[in-house]
């Protein structure tokens, strides 16, 4: 690989050590400007590791910052969920380890992996070297293809996505709740659904297509979902608007509690795939990771099964709903 101005790198570290070798994907745009990554650079490198930085710029294909991925022992991806599922799928089956750096706004990936925000925390994890494999999600949408780490959707989850971006400035993850709350008579058209070769119809105001399954807190979006078994878990969404949401989400959170059968019923249904195709009477527009696409239905998913290793210092049983 030719010399790069968007690369810098360490010089050697002495010669009485041997530290691994780390490959920083950085975005500056994601979040709000005051990420803990320098911090954490900083103590990698009195670690003793030989850090090598590479900042995304617009225009440059994802694929280009990891041509020598090879090369190195761990990956580091740091910025919003869109861009640790950009790097996660530029890296998929490449066995590099992969650290999701919080530096977003949401970091539903993060929060999903059970990571910690704070420097030390994950230069401990990162030094720890401990992962776990799980899956990936590929989309295809007028013959392009992407990756996503949780999920992806179209209906209202998009649109509540699309009307928080003015809000996530200043309100950072509150902007999603507001947006929801704003979301009172969303509207309502017919799927059409492909389901591992099997179609089906249904009437409501979104599909979500989930590979990890908890939203912001470590709150289940609903149960039994788990990025490691090779199966997404498809949510068809039939409430009259997300409020009504609400109580399947307590419902999730009394199944991961074990306090027994769920009380609410009816807003949601969920089935299990290895690939879907979603289409809509009306188009929707798409979004996945959190980023809002232009594209809207139909789409094209399928599982990618133990497609990257992410660093945690959580347990498989953890990162499940």
């Amino acid at each position: 690989m030719t010399a790069d101005p968007r690369t810098t790198s360490d010089t050697p570290p002495t010669p009485h050590t041997t530290p691994g070798r780390v490959l920083v994907i950085f975005n500056p745009k994601s979040g709000s400007g005051d990420s803990e990554l320098p911090a954490f650079l900083k103590l990698l490198r009195e670690g003793g590791a030989h850090v090598t930085e590479r900042q995304l710029e617009k225009d440059t294909p994802i694929e280009e910052y990891l041509s020598d991925l090879g090369s190195f022992d761990a990956l580091v991806a740091a910025g919003g969920d869109g861009t640790v599922s950009s790097v996660a799928y530029a890296a998929r089956y490449k066995n590099v380890p992969l650290l999701a750096f919080p530096a977003g706004t949401a970091n539903l990936i993060a929060q999903n992996l059970d990571l910690p925000t704070d420097a030390p925390a994950l230069a401990r994890i990162m030094q720890a070297g401990h992962s776990l494999r799980v899956d990936l999600g590929e989309i295809e949408v007028q013959g392009e293809r992407s990756g996503f780490c949780m999920l992806a959707g179209a209906g209202a989850d998009a649109t509540m996505i699309k009307d928080s971006e003015e809000l996530k400035e200043r309100f950072g993850v509150m902007a999603y709740v507001m947006s929801a709350m704003k979301q009172l008579n969303p509207k309502k058209t017919t799927f059409h659904l492909t389901i591992d070769g099997e179609k089906r119809e249904f009437e409501g105001i979104g599909v979500m297509v989930a590979n990890f399954g908890m939203a912001n807190y470590r709150l289940p979006i609903t149960s039994d979902i788990s990025p490691s078994d090779g199966r997404f878990t498809v949510i068809l969404m039939k409430a009259g608007n997300l409020v009504r949401l609400i109580p399947n989400l307590i419902d999730s959170v009394r199944a991961k509690l074990n306090l027994g059968d769920p009380i609410f019923s009816g807003n949601l249904e969920t089935v299990e795939a290895r690939t879907i195709t979603v289409d809509a009477a009306d188009p929707f527009p798409l979004q996945y990771d959190g980023e809002l696409h232009v594209e809207t239905t139909p789409f094209n998913a399928r599982i990618l099964p133990g497609a990257v290793r992410f660093i945690t210092a959580a347990k498989e049983n953890d990162v499940e709903t």
